[in-house]
């Protein structure tokens, strides 16, 4: 009966793509390819991206080995190895408050192909802002004896939170084939503030699927977090737990029952926060060789408000036009958020439940899009008209970020152990790079003409720009947003934040004045792109420090 049920979807979906999209939405094949697996991305320049693997056998080469590093340039689409020493599989990371990226925890397991290799699930490495438009001389910076984690983390959860520095939440110590067995129970800072990491409940409470928490630094200095089908609020500054309603229906959203998340974006003057949880799968956390790569991911959505009146009311529940698991939640600068990558079934890690295909726990990508509308009336936010279907399969470790050009670089997938391609692989180790362009991307769009290298919290500030005569009408609809663009791994974008500031533009629509956050509790002090839409067609991004740029722990 799954089979069948499964055929019908397939043959859906090929109906579905060979409709004619809506003018604009494409996806495009970059002609180098990455070298590694990427399977953690993040932005760290307007021009520049770092991409992560593990110690592995990929293509790309450096001092004699194969690179799990790489840099890849925006404006070119090329690549360049990175010298990485401690093994970055499965890590978390995030920009400091001066710009810096630190990448936290990872694999302990080593690799034949590189004698010189280190564990990495207690590994921190460093990627200091890098001037070069194309990379020279910027390197990642590692010290494993005198630089690493209070704990042993692997498939840990990372953010910057309200001082520039970063949280670090949970993970696991050791291997382990499937669930959390050997978990590390706690939390910790970058730049340490402690002696020890801080025990958590929470994260007991969540075993055994609890690896990669989704959380989010809310606009009044706390974290909400989701593990497992559990939520809290903690308090970093009184270090106490809040117990928060369970995500209904027995669903279950973190590896390796993975769903993905996303803090809706931040509006003055209040500054509200809703998260939306969407994808993962309706099951108990059975032993794992009796799941099934078919067993189907659910197609719900949950979303709270997290006010009291919000929590009180608890989840709101919506659907995805398919079942998900690993999917993918990314910000757009107007506010709605894209669903990409992901399976139809089945679950994430590598060859444990009963019938993988060939190592994939999962099976039946989804290959089309969608975007979620969040002030959409419940039951007409989803949609996937017009959306292109992307024509690579990308399931397990495979990343996405939207980009300070304002369209999404996506990249990676590898449901396998070590590198495996060939005829017959229905899940290789996926080398591809695309981009996702909107729409606007092909249409005149506004230009920001200059822009402050720093903005302070709680000003005005006044930049040219210039905007095409089809949008200089009155009553268009502006927005400027203030945006982390997030460290995307394992079906989570982390720190990834969308902050709307107050703004208008001039009579002669050649300036624009906007307000920023009033604190580094809306928008943690540190690097970000403000893009400005006007009529849902956005300029490309200026890159900017949101505060003093000073080494964290700061507040200004």
């Amino acid at each position: 009966m799954k089979g069948s049920v499964f055929a019908l979807l397939s043959a859906f979906a090929a109906v579905a793509v060979a409709a004619p999209s809506a003018p604009g939405w494409r996806f495009d094949l970059k002609q180098e390819r990455s070298g590694i697996v990427a399977l953690e991305s993040i932005v760290v320049s307007p021009t520049l991206v770092v991409f992560f693997d593990r110690a592995s056998d990929d293509p790309l080469q450096i001092n004699n080995h194969s690179a799990w590093g790489a840099l890849w340039n925006l404006e070119t689409s090329t690549v360049r190895p990175l010298d990485v020493l401690t093994n970055s599989f499965c890590a978390s990371g995030a920009l400091l408050s001066n710009g810096t990226m630190a990448s936290v925890g990872g694999d302990p397991n080593l690799f034949p192909g590189n004698p010189a290799i280190k564990p990495g699930n207690q590994a921190i490495r460093l990627f200091e802002p890098c001037a070069s438009p194309t990379g020279d001389g910027c390197t990642v910076f590692e010290d494993p004896v005198n630089l690493h984690l209070l704990e042993k983390r692997w498939y840990p959860s990372s953010i910057r939170i309200f001082d520039g520095s970063l949280l670090i939440v949970g993970g696991m110590h050791e291997d382990t084939p499937f669930y959390n067995t050997d978990p590390a129970l706690s939390f910790e800072f970058f730049p340490p503030k402690e002696s020890a990491p801080r025990p958590s409940e929470f994260l007991k409470r969540s075993l055994p699927a609890n690896l990669f928490p989704r959380i989010f630094a809310l606009p009044d200095g706390t974290v909400f977090m989701v593990a497992n089908n559990q939520s809290i609020i903690y308090d970093v500054e009184a270090n106490t737990e809040r117990i928060l309603p369970d995500i209904p229906n027995n669903v279950r959203v973190t590896n390796p029952i993975d769903g993905s998340a996303i803090l809706l974006p931040l509006s003055p003057p209040d500054f509200i926060p809703e998260v939306l949880v969407c994808g993962g799968t309706q099951t108990d956390t059975i032993d794992p060789l009796l799941l099934s790569s078919q067993t189907p991911a659910t197609s719900q959505c949950s979303r709270i408000r997290l006010d009291e009146e919000g929590i009180a009311k608890g989840w709101q529940v919506e659907h995805m036009l398919e079942g998900r698991t690993m999917p993918e939640l990314v910000h757009l600068p107007n506010g709605q958020v894209l669903i990409a990558n992901g399976a139809r079934s089945g679950f994430a890690a590598i060859a444990s439940v009963g019938d993988p295909i060939g190592n994939s726990n999962s099976d039946h990508a989804v290959l089309v899009p969608s975007l979620y509308t969040p002030d959409a009336p419940l039951g007409q936010r989803i949609s996937n008209v017009g959306m292109p279907s992307s024509g690579i399969e990308r399931v397990y470790h495979s990343s996405i970020t939207l980009t300070p050009q304002g369209n999404f670089l996506v990249a990676g997938s590898n449901p396998n152990n070590r590198t495996v391609v060939g005829a017959g692989v229905k899940f290789p180790s996926e080398f591809r790079v695309q981009t996702l362009d909107p729409p606007f991307m092909f249409a005149n769009r506004p230009k920001i003409l200059n822009f402050p290298e720093k903005l302070a919290f709680n000003k005005r500030f006044t930049v040219p720009i210039s905007v095409p005569t089809e949008l200089a009408r009155p009553g268009a609809k502006v927005q400027v947003s203030l945006m982390d663009l997030g460290f995307s791994s394992h079906a989570f974008h982390s720190s990834a934040r969308l902050v709307f500031m107050d703004a208008t533009i001039s009579r002669d629509h050649r300036s624009l004045t906007f307000t920023t956050p009033p604190n580094g509790r809306i928008f943690p002090p540190g690097p970000a792109t403000v893009f400005l839409t006007i009529d849902d067609v956005t300029s490309e991004g200026a890159w900017v420090m949101m505060g003093s740029g000073r080494s964290p722990p700061t507040l200004v």
